[in-house]
């Protein structure tokens, strides 16, 4: 049985450029299926993903957060993932501190090849923030 439209989780997507971007595009040039409750915004590097951003998705409103970008070792930036990864798990602990669960925010690496991890990767996000719940943070705030 498919969920209603109101039960669906909305994610905000920060993909890098260069490879989960290009991923996500092959994704859809290759017609692969995937839920459309990701919001894609493409940013330069995954290393350039400030915490303060993941909370301001999740203040506008947002269920969960995703941060994809190239794979560990092959940054265009040489080592962009690598800050993101330092980065995100710090975001995860700041989460926790809040009471806010640490599943709302995940991350990936895709290249630019892997479309079909593409549309894998937002499936598990969605299915996972899906789990949890619909977000409740923030209901007066950022409207």
């Amino acid at each position: 049985m498919k969920p209603k439209k109101e039960d669906q989780p909305r994610i905000v997507g920060f993909l890098c450029k260069w490879c989960s971007y290009a991923g996500a595009d092959l994704a859809g040039t290759s017609r692969k299926k995937y839920p459309s409750n990701l919001t894609v915004l493409k940013v330069p590097c995954s290393g350039r993903i400030d915490p303060l951003f993941v909370l301001k998705g999740l203040r506008l409103g947002f269920d969960g957060v995703l941060v994809s970008g190239c794979h560990p070792g092959d940054c265009h930036y040489q080592t962009g993932n690598y800050r993101a990864r330092r980065r995100i798990a710090v975001t995860k602990k700041f989460l926790e501190y809040l009471g806010i669960p640490e599943q709302r925010v995940q991350a990936s690496w895709v290249s630019a090849s892997e479309g079909t991890k593409f549309a894998q990767v937002v499936e598990d996000v969605v299915e996972n923030v899906r789990a949890i719940g619909p977000s409740n943070l923030f209901n007066d705030e950022g409207k």
